[in-house]
């Protein structure tokens, strides 16, 4: 695998990743027209999981960094844990104080999980 290929699949990932929230949104406002709350908390949910992709990858890249001389592993730590309270924080502003349904974000934070699925059958068809 080179280098160039995996700007590639991240940029796919969070292009399906997207498409998938966004369906499983408008799939759930067309189910339940009358209240937002479905669609509302999957919405949420992407984003919250949108925001702990980009701490992680942060993490990890602060953390390749380090190995080669850069900033304190201990300090790319520290923004990893403050970043995740921080997305802790808006799942709490989700539920508690928006009223969004907690299930509808779960199905939103599956979002990853379903574009990585996707990811992996392009995968095994190109091997096929």
């Amino acid at each position: 695998m080179t280098a160039t290929a995996e700007p590639d699949v991240t940029s796919r990932l969070f292009r399906d990743t997207v498409w998938a929230c966004a369906s499983m949104a408008a799939f759930a406002a067309l189910v339940w027209p009358r209240t937002f709350a479905a669609a509302g908390g999957i919405l949420g949910g992407g984003l919250l999981i949108v925001g702990s992709a980009w701490a992680i990858r942060g993490a990890v890249d602060g953390l390749l960094r380090a190995g080669s001389g850069g900033t304190p592993s201990a300090w790319v730590l520290v923004k990893f844990f403050t970043r995740h309270v921080i997305l802790a924080v808006a799942a709490y502003g989700i539920m508690v104080r928006l009223h969004l349904d907690p299930v509808g974000m779960l199905a939103g934070v599956s979002s990853l999980a379903l574009a990585a699925g996707m990811e992996a059958i392009r995968r095994l068809q190109r091997v096929s």
